[in-house]
């Protein structure tokens, strides 16, 4: 666990230990789980789920993932027993751990964009990189030759910049394809809305790993500890590094433990 800025994480989990409510919230791929070509596949690291169960019955933390897969392709991968909140598709939708979803409506324009853009990757013979998603639309390279992933990559930014200049539009990458998507809601969205419905100096800390979690770094800073969880570092808004799947491990486990105390 390495600090990338200034900040104690020693005192984070102090005031942890002694906050009557806390916040944990975590990405998913890269971050809870591991890159898979086969996006179904990409099941937690072993023993996350346990800890995060752990965590939960202790009653005192809160634990929400806000991820940027469509939650009907994310609830597959966890175990039924853990019942945590999700935000999906980068905010689009919100699934409460009672089971109540709810899924923003994006306005008529940026909708007819996504749709042009989608028909037009499908005509240009991409329907097996693409995914569909709330709010936006994923070109994936992930697990192709390379020569192959760097001619799909080139293609997809091509294909996606001029519609990713039109109001509303953002591009966004991530490890293993780009996505085209509704510039807002974002993960800074979904954090600064799970900050005004908690207790002001509530501890909080974000788990991510690529650059569709920063909005989410940024909106943390200076309210709670924001993590980078990627076996290589680069360059980031984050002010802890963490290197999967151990020192992820070894944080929710001292999480855990500060909450025993």
């Amino acid at each position: 666990m390495e600090a990338c800025a200034s900040g104690s994480v020693a005192e984070f989990f102090e005031q942890l230990a002694q906050a009557a409510q806390s916040l944990l919230l975590l990405d998913y791929d890269g971050t809870l789980a591991p890159f898979q070509v086969e996006r179904n596949s990409a099941y937690p690291y072993p023993g996350v789920v346990p800890l995060l169960e752990k965590i939960l019955d202790r009653g005192n933390s809160k634990v929400v993932i806000i991820t940027g897969r469509p939650v009907a392709s994310l609830r597959p991968l966890l175990s039924p027993s853990l019942q945590v909140e999700i935000w999906g598709s980068h905010g689009m939708e919100h699934l409460l751990a009672d089971g109540t979803c709810r899924q923003i409506t994006i306005d008529p324009e940026p909708a007819a964009l996504l749709a042009s853009a989608e028909s037009w990757f499908r005509a240009a013979g991409f329907s097996r990189q693409l995914e569909v998603k709330p709010g936006g639309i994923a070109i994936h390279w992930r697990g192709l030759p390379p020569q192959q992933g760097e001619e799909t990559r080139a293609a997809a930014q091509q294909g996606m910049a001029s519609y990713s200049k039109r109001p509303g539009i953002a591009l966004l990458e991530f490890d293993g394809g780009v996505e085209m998507r509704v510039a807002r809601p974002n993960k800074g969205d979904a954090v600064r809305s799970l900050l005004s419905c908690s207790p002001a100096n509530i501890p909080v800390a974000y788990l991510g790993d690529d650059l569709t979690d920063e909005s989410a770094f940024q909106a943390l800073n200076g309210h709670g500890l924001s993590v980078l969880v990627r076996s290589e570092f680069r360059e980031t808004s984050a002010r802890v590094w963490l290197r999967p799947p151990v020192e992820l491990m070894a944080f929710l486990q001292r999480w855990l433990n500060s909450l025993s105390r």
